[in-house]
């Protein structure tokens, strides 16, 4: 282990991952990276455990979790899979797609993943540590982004450990987070119609292309998945979007051909933009200036997700 990193940071060994097992079993906290951002993870079958949870982020109880798995095999366990469900997971998993799914009356889970309601939203996350912690353990984990609830989504071990401190009891450190925004999640309703609850690197054009257009509305006031509420992803500083250029005072997020203090891309390339955008923010959040700016992002493809995420921000 690096003797620089606070001792609660660990390289994801063989070692460092049996005693994160042990921390998660005896009902802790891990913050672990996956192939999207790093999650805060606990046991998703124990209330206290969930509890921490909460605790650790002051994230608001009607705010459900995402449970993460490392198979359709454990996710047929905790969830009614029909034909669309199996469709999609053969799809995109293991990988960024979260589906909110009806709840197994003997699924074993904790109430509060659920957030009272009926269904329970399930991932199979690809990143190599978090599925190691998964088969390690043995149990399903519940993970939401390892941050203080509404605040900008940790790419990095060094985010998570600024962000929570002393809050979490141990970080796997896996380095920088490839894709770098919270997966795309889709209800499956039981009309034989899905919804898109948040976009994410899975475009909706992809899961069309699986599932048909047999889309339907989202209730502008129910929650029903994680990162819906109206102010999220939130800097600590006011955020003016579409921003052309810097004003007095203002710390510029550049895109394409706006330059900025940093880029989101300065080629233009959307995947590096959503991979960057919340180390970003990061550094908006710690400069000096009074007031984030941040270049317009084309509203396509995933520059849909990444302008859900800068609205949030900006709320």
């Amino acid at each position: 282990m690096d003797p620089t990193k606070p001792s609660k940071v660990q390289m994801p060994d063989s070692q460092a991952l049996g005693a994160a097992a042990q921390v998660i079993e005896r009902g802790g906290t891990v913050a672990v990276p996956t192939e999207t951002v790093y999650g805060l993870a606990a046991r998703a079958d124990d209330d206290a455990a969930v509890a921490s949870i909460y605790r650790a982020k002051g994230r608001p109880d009607f705010n459900p979790l995402i449970v993460h798995i490392p198979d359709v095999t454990a996710a047929e366990g905790l969830a009614l899979f029909d034909e669309r469900a199996k469709t999609l997971a053969q799809a995109f998993w293991p990988g960024a797609l979260t589906m909110v799914l009806p709840r197994r009356e003997d699924a074993g889970l904790a109430a509060a993943v659920s957030a009272g309601l009926p269904t329970v939203a399930l991932r199979c996350p690809a990143h190599p540590v978090i599925q190691a912690l998964l088969k390690t353990c043995g149990l399903p984990l519940a993970a939401p982004s390892a941050n203080r609830s509404g605040g900008v989504s940790p790419t990095s071990a060094a985010h998570v450990s600024a962000s929570l401190g002393d809050r979490v009891d141990l970080i796997l450190d896996g380095g920088e987070t490839e894709q770098g925004i919270e997966s795309t999640i889709i209800g499956l309703r039981n009309d034989g119609t899905w919804a898109m609850l948040r976009p994410g690197p899975i475009t909706e054009a992809q899961i069309t292309a699986v599932l048909g257009k047999d889309r339907a509305a989202v209730s502008s006031t129910r929650i029903e998945a994680p990162g819906q509420l109206a102010s999220h992803y939130a800097p600590g500083k006011p955020v003016r979007l579409n921003a052309a250029s810097a004003h007095d005072e203002e710390f510029m997020i550049g895109f394409g051909a706006v330059d900025g203090d940093v880029s989101l891309s300065a080629a233009g390339d959307l995947a590096e933009a959503a991979a960057r955008l919340y180390a970003c923010l990061h550094l908006g959040a710690g400069a000096p200036h009074a007031r984030i700016a941040i270049a317009p992002v084309p509203d396509e493809g995933i520059g849909v997700a990444i302008n859900d995420r800068l609205k949030r921000a900006a709320a």
